[in-house]
């Protein structure tokens, strides 16, 4: 009992002034920090009553200005029609600046001068070789060109040339073909550029081509990891990876279908597009490394990546593109969340290792790559 009373009387001496003043070093401390604690209450209020000084004077001000516009209005009556009381206020019309018109009418030029030339010696090919005027089918006859241009077309507001450009999509452009496509060249290209037609149209048709190729693309997904292969035969199916990549997938080619599926989602409202390609960033984040830095070769079948060269150019460079794109795309929303967190591994961590390797390759007119952990510019 006697241990006790002690116990709880030594406690106390800590509450008694005799104690500090004993030891003034201690009365010092005690002091200094009393002093710091009401520096800060006293700040806080003091700026909160400033705060709340400013508000209400804001406040004030805007009930001035609009009992002001209301009786303006009032008196004058359609004159003022136009403002629009607590809303947006009316734009001030800036004339344009002529040089800019000029450089429009340049760039708009160029399109007609490229457009022309595709539609008399290439149309509905998917490439005009200029030297020869011949057109081309090195995406298999898909009207690669053709369709990577509705949306410029359109926002150039060349509406006849567009026009020309969806009736051959509606009447004769045919998916149903015995050729072994890139999944990502299609993706890109073909189910990006229908997609954007469709945003900007609102043209049914575009809609349905997409779908009808983005389908055809599908069974790439089919694999045990759900990482896809890069190559499918349009009319058969039978995906496959190319030989020479010793039968693994590219990281740029399984890791940049998003953006375009995602939004095919969203605009059919048939989630599978989405579920296939986001499949796709769950499996590489289950083994992603510490240092954000991917080698170009993931494994279809175990969904990891193969010990490869690790580049930021061909072959991998797309997969970084994407991540943030489709965050962006997500409106950086908790939906989006996990393409925001490998983002944060690989940017904070790379950015001043590829600026070193951009500016080297700048100098060197070269591509830079890291090998086996090591940077080297080929």
């Amino acid at each position: 009992m006697a241990r006790t009373s002690r116990s709880s009387v030594s406690k106390w001496r800590y509450c008694q002034p005799s104690y500090y003043l004993k030891r003034p070093q201690r009365l010092a401390l005690l002091f200094i920090a009393f002093v710091c604690c009401s520096l800060f209450v006293w700040d806080r209020q003091t700026l909160t009553r400033e705060h709340e000084v400013e508000v209400s004077k804001l406040t004030e001000e805007l009930t001035t200005l609009r009992n002001l516009l209301e009786d303006i209005k009032n008196a004058h009556g359609d004159a003022l029609g136009k403002i629009n009381i607590g809303g947006e206020l009316p734009k001030k019309e800036v004339p344009e600046d002529p040089i800019e018109i000029e450089r429009r009418q340049k760039v708009k030029e160029a399109m007609l001068h490229a457009w022309s030339s595709y539609e008399q010696y290439a149309w509905g090919q998917d490439e005009l070789q200029p030297q020869s005027k011949n057109g081309v089918d090195s995406f298999g006859g898909l009207g690669a060109t053709l369709i990577d241009s509705l949306d410029t077309l359109y926002i150039m507001g060349l509406e006849e040339q567009f026009q020309k450009a969806r009736e051959w999509i509606a009447n004769s452009l045919d998916f149903n073909k015995d050729y072994e496509a890139s999944v990502f060249e299609t993706t890109i290209r073909v189910v990006g550029g229908l997609l954007s037609a469709y945003d900007l149209s609102n043209d049914q048709v575009f809609l349905d081509k997409a779908k009808d190729i983005a389908d055809r693309l599908l069974p790439a997904w089919d694999t045990p990891s759900g990482i896809p292969y890069n190559i499918i035969n349009l009319a058969h199916g039978r995906p496959h990876n190319p030989g020479w990549t010793g039968g693994e997938s590219i990281l740029a080619d399984s890791g940049t279908e998003q953006l375009e599926f995602i939004a095919l989602s969203q605009r059919t409202g048939d989630p599978k597009y989405q579920q296939k390609v986001e499949n796709v960033i769950a499996q590489i984040n289950k083994t992603f490394p510490d240092d954000g830095l991917l080698p170009i070769y993931i494994s279809p079948q175990r969904g990891t990546s193969q010990y490869s060269t690790i580049t930021f150019g061909a072959m991998g460079d797309s997969f970084y593109e994407y991540l943030l794109k489709v965050w962006i795309q997500g409106n950086k929303t908790p939906a989006v969340k996990l393409y925001s967190l490998i983002s944060s591994v690989f940017f904070p961590l790379n950015f001043i290792l590829m600026l070193i390797i951009l500016v080297e390759s700048w100098k060197q007119r070269n591509v830079g790559e890291i090998n086996e952990r090591s940077i080297k510019l080929d």
